[in-house]
């Protein structure tokens, strides 16, 4: 099973495994707080391409699909985490306030598909 969840939010227990999937450290968590199991700076979207999409909706498919492209490059780090959420909850953290459009939502739906 697959979850998202911003750093800000409370931890739970029913987040399982937590990994932060920023490509910068959320502003103002500690790591005490973060909780996380592992920091996963390889899975998240170059610099550049945040910069560009800078959250905005209306760029929303075409960041969807650049980001899976700069993911293809990683198929064993997704195979290998889809496989962890395949034996437990992992929740996926993010830093954005946009629960929408990030780049957790995206990386969440390419796990699910493995699964499928």
């Amino acid at each position: 099973m697959v979850n998202i969840k911003r750093a800000y939010d409370p931890v739970s227990d029913e987040d399982g495994r937590r990994i932060l999937v920023d490509r910068l450290w959320p502003r103002g968590v500690t790591k005490e707080r973060a909780h996380l199991e592992r920091w996963a700076k390889e899975l998240s979207p170059s610099k550049e391409l945040c910069v560009w999409f800078s959250h905005d909706p209306n760029k929303w498919p075409e960041f969807q699909e650049r980001y899976r492209a700069e993911l293809a490059p990683q198929m064993d780090n997704l195979k290998e985490l889809a496989a962890e959420a395949g034996k437990g909850t992992v929740t996926l953290i993010y830093g954005a306030r946009d629960t929408e459009h990030n780049e957790a939502v995206v990386l969440k739906m390419v796990l699910e598909e493995f699964g499928s």
